[in-house]
């Protein structure tokens, strides 16, 4: 365990890529199996626990140290793991480190009578850097800046003339610790094969367009297609036939975990041998709906007829992976598209294709963004997010290869709105007030008055961080706890220009909308409070069924 500590530890700290991937690397090729199969499924997010959740931790610390000492000291540092780390007696009398294979087979194994003891244990044994460790592993984020893509790249330099795509397109089928990935790379073994007649497939992503100005000066638009970009989640229906001739269905999130439960009326439909790269939506009379009435559907752990009916989930079909068990990711995406349009007239109605976009041009392209509606998309135009850019001659490959696909969103929603609480980040943040609650006008009893309508903590650089901590620590007016109330008088306080995709009723806020993916695009120092946007100007963009 002291050796993935320390391996953890170094990754925190360590800025570049390719010296990541080097330390990843040594690791792996030092430690035997299963350890550093272990360590590769921490490291890439493939391990959980049933019984070992962070209130377990902070119940832990609780009865070793005076817990408002705890919480005081949790609010300076901003992280819990690190917190108890650094807090937990240390004990003298405890001689055996556990391995990392022995604290994943006992997270698994151990009761949840028996965990609190067991966890205690391994506390007392370890080191600073161990615990940190140990208790990154139970709160489940590793925040160490190493993606699991990078950590599959590690893996991939320990062999001749293995590439990171290969190690993404095997590791759908793999399971930790991982011996039989290993082997091949190492050139001891064969490719392990997926014998799942259903598999996932690691997704291909896109570049998003931020700058409007030089993309279309560089790339050549009789190279690429345009299809609208649609406001549901990325998905994979998959279809196959397994070792006893029976039907076997699935569908996965983008990340390649299997929803298939939540969606037994898409299951069902799944009456083809294949794999389809789509986006789920809920389809109501033909028509499209917002994301926010599919959110109604996602996560919920009793699926019933009544809801299945009332919210019809379907898939808009963007790509086709595989075929009657032919692979056609090797194909120019000119080719799948056509393999993709006759394969959905045979895939029943739960699917259908999504409309690629008629352009010649940039400019028309552009055009077609701004008025979806006008350029083919009809009465789903509401539900349109931006359009995708596809080179045609694109294969279909792990990740976001640079070149090859663009998402180019539709323009975000502003408003003004005047920072009300601050409250100090989590990490390398914990010392600064970097998540911020803000609020628009809107009539009160007394008046006008705040009413707060979302919250940010990302959208500006680490130096308007440092003037934003500073403006906090300035202006505090009130705390609760470790919230700061800033100063928002109508000539006194600061306002931001926040940008957001929508908007939604909500009755959790006492403004009575919620925003989605806010973020802070712009500090507005030189506007006082009172000439921020008010709640009616929130109401007006609801009323457009586009926002809501």
């Amino acid at each position: 365990m002291n050796r993935f500590a320390a391996l953890l530890d170094r990754l925190a700290y360590e800025p570049r890529r390719n010296a990541k991937i080097r330390l990843m690397a040594d690791y792996f090729r030092e430690v035997p199996d299963p350890e550093r199969g272990w360590a590769l499924a921490a490291l890439t997010g493939a391990l959980s626990f049933k019984h070992a959740k962070p209130n377990l931790v902070r119940t832990l610390i609780g009865k070793r140290t005076d817990p408002f000492l705890f919480q005081m000291s949790r609010d300076y540092v901003g992280d819990m793991a690190e917190t108890v780390a650094l807090m937990w007696p240390v004990s003298h009398g405890a001689n055996h480190v556990p391995t990392l294979t022995e604290i994943v087979a006992g997270l698994n194994e151990t009761s949840k009578l028996d965990l609190p003891g067991r966890l205690a244990s391994w506390l007392d044994a370890l080191d600073e850097t161990g615990r940190w460790a140990l208790l990154k592993l139970i709160t489940g984020s590793l925040r160490i800046g190493a993606s699991a893509r990078l950590a599959k790249t590690a893996v991939a330099a320990l062999g001749d003339n293995i590439a990171p795509n290969d190690v993404e397109h095997v590791w759908p089928g793999l399971q930790p610790p991982y011996e039989d990935l290993f082997a091949w790379v190492e050139g001891r073994g064969p490719m392990p094969e997926n014998t799942d007649p259903a598999p996932f497939h690691t997704p291909m992503l896109s570049t998003a367009i931020e700058d409007t100005a030089n993309w279309r000066d560089v790339l050549d638009s009789a190279d690429f297609s345009a299809e609208w970009k649609w406001d549901g989640i990325r998905v994979q229906a998959v279809g196959g036939i397994d070792e006893d001739g029976q039907r076997a269905a699935r569908l996965y999130s983008r990340t390649g975990e299997e929803i298939s439960h939540s969606f037994p009326d898409i299951i069902s439909a799944i009456d083809f041998t294949g794999a389809v790269d789509g986006e789920l939506l809920i389809v109501r009379d033909g028509r499209v709906q917002s994301f926010n009435v599919l959110q109604q559907r996602l996560n919920r752990k009793a699926i019933t007829p009544k809801l299945v009916a009332e919210y019809p989930a379907h898939i808009r079909a963007y790509d086709l992976l595989t075929e009657a068990g032919e692979d056609l990711r090797a194909l120019a995406f000119a080719e799948r598209r056509l393999r993709l349009e006759r394969f959905i007239e045979e895939a029943g109605e739960k699917f259908d294709l999504s409309p690629q976009i008629d352009f010649a041009t940039w400019e028309e392209l552009t055009a077609a963004r701004a008025d979806p509606a006008s350029h083919g998309a009809g009465i789903d135009a509401e539900a349109v997010e931006g359009v995708m850019i596809k080179r045609n001659a694109s294969i279909y490959v792990p990740g976001r290869p640079k070149g090859e696909w663009f998402k180019w969103k539709r323009d975000p929603y502003i408003v003004d709105a005047v920072l009300l609480y601050a409250q100090r980040g989590s990490g390398k943040r914990s010392s600064f007030y970097s998540d911020y609650t803000f609020g628009v006008w809107a009539p009160g009893e007394d008046g006008d008055e705040l009413v707060p309508v979302g919250k940010a903590y990302f959208g500006f650089t680490d130096e308007e961080l440092v003037e934003l901590d500073r403006f906090v620590r300035k202006n505090t007016i009130n705390r609760f706890g470790p919230v700061r109330e800033v100063t928002h008088e109508a000539d006194e306080g600061l306002v931001f220009e926040v940008a957001f995709e929508g908007l939604s009723r909500s009755t959790r806020h006492r403004s009575g909308v919620a925003m989605r993916f806010p973020r802070i695009s712009r500090i507005r120092w030189d506007k006082p409070p009172r000439e921020a946007d008010r709640i009616e100007h929130l109401e007006a963009l609801l009323s457009d069924a586009a926002v809501s």
